[in-house]
């Protein structure tokens, strides 16, 4: 079990990101949560099996049809299993 923060840069904010990742995730098995914050990224955190942490990741490197992402930050951890489910966060 590990932990992935990654911030996602581009054009991601309006464009269903954040309900793309969390289906996405959700299909992986994943808990954690996702963001819009104010510089116009979106930052999610995830936990669960390091090999659907990967896939969520490249997931995020092309986002839903509508995004034009482009970079994505990230950071590796280990896994606090503080989280339920995965969420959007307004």
């Amino acid at each position: 079990m590990a932990r992935l923060e990654a911030w996602v840069h581009g054009t991601v904010q309006g464009v269903w990101y954040r309900a793309s990742t969390r289906e996405q995730a959700v299909a992986l098995g994943l808990t954690g949560w996702v963001a819009n914050r104010p510089d116009g990224s979106v930052q999610l955190v995830a936990e669960g099996p390091k090999a659907a942490l990967d896939a969520l990741l490249a997931w995020c490197r092309q986002g839903p049809p509508a995004a034009e992402v482009e970079r994505v930050e990230f950071e590796w951890g280990p896994a606090g299993g503080a989280f339920a489910g995965f969420e959007i966060r307004r």
